[in-house]
């Protein structure tokens, strides 16, 4: 099939590479002209393990091509992904300006019957505004052209989107007419053939199971932070605490593991948004606005126990372990460790920081502190001289540190561990003075 992705983002790239290496001609579409000539020398504009080498082999292949041509794009191909940006606003809910621009192109060049594809994560609604969009221009011409409009929204980690997209759980159409089914069932027959489960419902429901998902984890998170937060204070495990709960059924082990908090392109965006579509609908999401909080709460509880276990941060050095929100992944938006760093900074702390791939986001996203930030090569360097380590994202190489260099590096030998991921060491504590989150 003929399918276009407009919108070279982390979503549309991957969806577009992805989409190919099922033998899919594409053509991956983006206003931005320098990311499309790097991409056709097949330079990446984000860190996704694995994705560099779908796209080579797929470009060579001549699969998948890019261009900034909007129109030649609408008119040449049968399937329309949009995979914009739907950045928050600052009441919380997604910005739709880019979804409308597109639809709005659509509308203006179609030419003849088109599935068009909202893969943008995207409120309860958009896609019955993107139809509207569509018919106005399209009437503006005096012109009968027939299309549908589908949700298909991603259910992509970042660090294991390839694999996601390649294997999902499950794969979710937000539409009942016949014709569309069977187009997306073509556009995805690699996975439908392999039987992996398919959710057919109507748009608008498969707008909100995206939303109620990530919700859903972000609630879970934010609640195992916070028995986490008990458990220190009754002098409880939470590590246990979480294997066991884990071990029920119905609750599963996954995301049930204690740190500074969630961050990312997706959980702080999309629990706004989804509480903004509630206020919309005059029903307020208690439990979705308490994890929100809890998560906000989270960062500045770790501030807080550095201080606390230090007594006095002033002056100090801590040399931060991990910038990105996870492992595996270059993304900054809402990562934990910026909060951290901008308030340890204000108490007047000085900071050394190393990550495998958040180093040149993070030095953009916390430019305002350039001057008390020092960024280093590797995690020795970055422990050097240092009062503490705060380790704030368990990227591997951090697993199997050399713990006895660590230390005879540093002036002091404090180690906070937000990850708990030398909890079980048996020599941790003979080296540092060590502080996991809701551990003893």
């Amino acid at each position: 099939m003929k399918i276009a992705v407009i919108g070279t983002g982390y979503v549309g790239l991957v969806t577009g590479v992805c989409l190919a290496e099922f033998g899919h001609q594409i053509t991956c579409m983006d206003i931005h002209e320098e990311k499309i000539v790097n991409l056709k020398k097949g330079i990446l504009p984000i860190y996704e393990p694995g994705l560099e080498e779908v796209l080579a082999r797929n470009y060579k292949e001549k699969r998948i091509d890019f261009t900034t041509d909007i129109k030649k794009v609408i008119k040449e191909h049968e399937v329309l992904f949009i995979a914009v940006g739907t950045p928050p606003k600052e009441d919380g809910q997604a910005d739709l300006k880019h979804v409308s621009e597109v639809a709005a192109q659509i509308g203006q060049n179609i030419n003849e019957y088109k599935v068009i594809v909202n893969k943008s994560t995207v409120p309860v609604g958009t896609g019955k505004k993107v139809e509207n969009i569509i018919f106005e221009e399209i009437n503006k011409q005096n012109k009968k052209i027939n299309f549908d409009v589908v949700s298909n929204p991603e259910f992509l980690r970042e660090g294991k989107a390839v694999e996601d997209f390649m294997h999902p759980d499950r794969v979710v159409i937000g539409s009942k007419k016949e014709k569309v089914v069977e187009i997306l069932k073509e556009v995805y027959r690699v996975l439908y053939l392999n039987q992996t489960p398919f959710v057919f419902t109507n748009l608008e429901t498969a707008e909100m199971i995206k939303y109620a998902s990530n919700a859903f984890l972000a609630v879970k998170i934010s609640f195992i932070n916070e028995v986490a937060l008990l458990c220190e204070k009754v002098g409880a495990n939470v590590q246990d605490v979480a294997k066991a709960m884990g071990m029920d059924g119905r609750i599963s082990s996954k995301f049930l593991h204690a740190g500074p908090g969630y961050g990312g392109s997706c959980f702080p965006k999309d629990t706004k948004a989804l509480v903004h579509i509630g206020e919309i609908a005059e029903e307020e999401l208690f439990v979705v606005k308490a994890a929100i909080e809890a998560n906000e709460k989270q960062k500045i509880k770790m501030v807080k126990k550095i201080e606390k276990e230090v007594k006095e941060v002033k002056n100090k050095t801590f040399a931060i372990l991990g910038l990105s929100f996870k492992p595996e992944t270059d993304d900054m938006r809402d990562a934990p460790a910026l909060t951290i760093i901008e308030e340890l900074i204000k108490l007047g702390a000085n900071i050394k920081a190393y990550c495998p791939q958040g180093i040149k986001e993070a030095k953009w996203r916390l430019k305002l502190y350039k001057d008390n930030i020092v960024y280093c090569d590797n995690e020795y360097e970055c422990a050097k001289d240092t009062d503490g380590i705060i380790l704030i994202t368990e990227w591997n190489q951090f697993r199997g540190m050399d713990l006895k260099k660590i230390k005879n590096n540093m002036k002091d030998n404090y180690f906070f561990d937000l990850r708990n991921v030398y909890f079980q060491n048996l020599n941790i504590r003979k080296l540092f003075k060590y502080f996991g989150v809701g551990v003893l």
